[in-house]
């Protein structure tokens, strides 16, 4: 479980987010939605700790997360996967070395224990045969699935997801979601997903937290999203909408 209280951050003197709280469970997809430049990203980098918060606090189950030095936190992050918005694999190496990296940085497994590891999750995300690779040689999908299988390499307790649906078509994107949510359940993983994609929404949304301007305007799940009397919620909604459409109708 994470939880975060009344958590504020401001650059320059002006507040990017303010006063949010909210508590996200295990074993379930909570996301985080808003238009770009709400405030979503920065309150993800906060949970994480890539930015300090101004004020409020974070809690890893019951740890005190911005109350740890770095020693303490390095810790922690042990525990978290990361899936970055374009899969940000390293295009030096190949596959199999991409995935194996936080096996390398954090452990002591034998090369054969990694090499072991490596492929388990690569078959979890139905990537098979591919170790040698280059990600330059992978599609979208196939890199975002690798992405996914680094990310659980080290059975993460808390999985952080950036845009994971970014630059997808919209079948690929639904494979994607069915996956992360599968890939939490089965891990029993604190999982949150940074995005704008209403299939997303309407598919995994089992905890919703919507951000406008900087301040949560509305928590709620994909079954009571299109019942809200939030009307800056609704906007959100029927712009994304509306934009899926004339995307669709332009092809």
């Amino acid at each position: 479980m994470i939880r975060a209280e009344h958590i504020t951050k401001s650059f320059a003197g002006r507040e990017v987010i303010r006063d949010i709280s909210a508590v996200f469970e295990p074993g379930q997809t909570n996301l985080i939605i808003g238009r770009s430049g709400s405030g979503k990203t920065v309150f993800l980098k906060c949970l994480v700790g890539l930015l300090e918060v101004d004020e409020g606090k974070v809690f890893y189950n019951d740890v005190l997360f911005t109350g740890l030095d770095f020693k303490a936190r390095k810790e922690i992050r042990k525990e978290m996967g990361m899936l970055f918005q374009g899969a940000a694999l390293f295009d030096s190496m190949t596959v199999e070395e991409n995935v194996r990296f936080p096996l390398d940085m954090f452990t002591d497994m034998s090369r054969e224990e990694k090499s072991d590891r490596v492929n388990f999750c690569l078959e979890r995300v139905n990537i098979v045969n591919s170790n040698h690779l280059s990600p330059a040689e992978l599609s979208g999908g196939m890199r975002k699935r690798v992405a996914i299988a680094r990310a659980i390499v080290l059975k993460p307790r808390f999985l952080f997801c950036d845009e994971p649906n970014s630059g997808l078509d919209p079948k690929t994107s639904i494979v994607i979601d069915e996956l992360i949510r599968e890939i939490t359940v089965e891990l029993n993983m604190t999982t949150i997903v940074n995005t704008h994609d209403m299939n997303s929404v309407m598919e995994n949304g089992e905890k919703i937290i919507f951000i406008e301007e900087g301040e949560k305007c509305w928590e709620g799940n994909k079954d009571e999203i299109l019942k809200s009397d939030c009307r800056l919620l609704n906007d959100f909604v029927f712009a994304n909408a509306l934009a899926k459409q004339l995307k669709e109708s332009s092809k």
